[in-house]
């Protein structure tokens, strides 16, 4: 009985923690995720139910897809999902300005130039 209420208790901690983790600042309530943490892991019970009952916010839904990729959140519900081929012409047209503005600045020195040279 008591090896059950250990592994219950146990698992409760684990996943409080993972939970805490896992959201951004602004999905945490009334303290900084860092007290969470502290909180759950001195009072894993009280610290767990606490957390699970005060300090989550259930409002927002937590990015369990981005991976750090700020790119991914379009497929993820933040806008619309852009296929690959969008994705390569938005590239061609990036890399066709910024050579057009290259070309701009090697036609700018050459033209200070002609004029250094004809005064």
């Amino acid at each position: 009985m008591y090896a059950l209420f250990s592994i219950v208790i146990l698992a409760l901690v684990i996943a409080a923690l993972v939970d805490i983790i896992t959201r951004d600042e602004g999905q945490v309530r009334h303290l900084p995720k860092m007290v969470w943490i502290i909180l759950v892991v001195l009072l894993p019970l009280i610290g767990s139910i606490v957390w699970f009952a005060v300090g989550h916010d259930y409002s927002r839904p937590i990015d369990l897809g981005s991976f750090g990729d700020p790119r991914r959140h379009e497929t993820l519900g933040f806008g619309s999902p852009r296929s690959t081929e969008q994705e390569l012409a938005d590239l061609d047209r990036e890399i066709a300005f910024h050579e057009k503005q290259a070309e701009i600045q090697r036609l700018e020195a050459k033209l200070d130039r002609r004029r250094s040279a004809g005064d």
